[in-house]
């Protein structure tokens, strides 16, 4: 513990051998800690359990969620309650997960939010996609299988699959079943407006 008086137990905490704990970590409810854990300053872990070696870095929140060994969180990731993770995954900065599995050495690298999925092996998701799983009434799911690539900027529109080893194009639109290996996007046509000019802002009159 790098700082007792900087450290908060608010429940219980079950921890392997050479665990380290930075400052401002608070734990809620029951929480597991396997061997080799590093949490990292300003952390918040309510009733979850971690595996060995597994590293939390700075400013994550995770609630109610269950890692396995070797995870990689953070900085600035939220899981929220229902996240599970296999051996080897990566939740990067500024993730958003709830309700989500996240298979062997699969990677949500940053910006973007997953909810309401199951993601296989070996998956790959690019920056700022999102998966569309709430239609205003029900939530829906978003199955992501082997070996997928979902470009940077995608909407997956839940309930929908991406087949395995499919890739997905940036920027793409999904609402319906994507091919296994094969590549799937959506593109609207690109346009130059030649004789566009820019607003200009108009002289303010005294």
């Amino acid at each position: 513990i790098a700082d007792p008086a900087r450290f908060d137990l608010r429940g219980t905490l079950e921890f392997g051998q050479d665990v380290a704990v930075d400052i401002n970590v608070c734990f809620e409810g029951d929480v597991k800690l396997g061997n080799r854990v590093i949490i990292g300053p300003n952390v918040v872990i309510r009733n979850s359990s971690i595996g060995d070696d597994s590293i939390i870095e700075a400013f994550s929140h995770i609630d109610e969620t269950q890692l396995a060994d070797h995870c990689s969180i953070g900085p600035y990731a939220r899981l929220r309650p229902g996240t599970t993770a296999d051996s080897g995954a990566k939740i990067g900065n500024f993730v958003e997960t709830k309700k989500t599995h996240i298979g062997v050495n699969s990677k949500i690298n940053h910006l973007s939010y997953v909810g309401d999925a199951h993601l296989g092996k070996d998956v790959n998701i690019g920056a700022g996609t999102i998966t569309c799983n709430y239609d205003g009434v029900n939530k829906n799911i978003t199955q992501i299988k082997d070996g997928a690539f979902i470009g940077s900027n995608s909407s997956l529109i839940a309930p929908v699959t991406i087949g395995e080893n499919a890739t997905i194009g940036a920027g793409s639109t999904i609402t319906k079943e994507a091919a296994a290996e094969c590549l799937t996007l959506t593109r609207a046509p690109q346009k130059t407006l030649s004789h566009w000019r820019r607003p200009s802002k108009r002289d303010k009159k005294s």
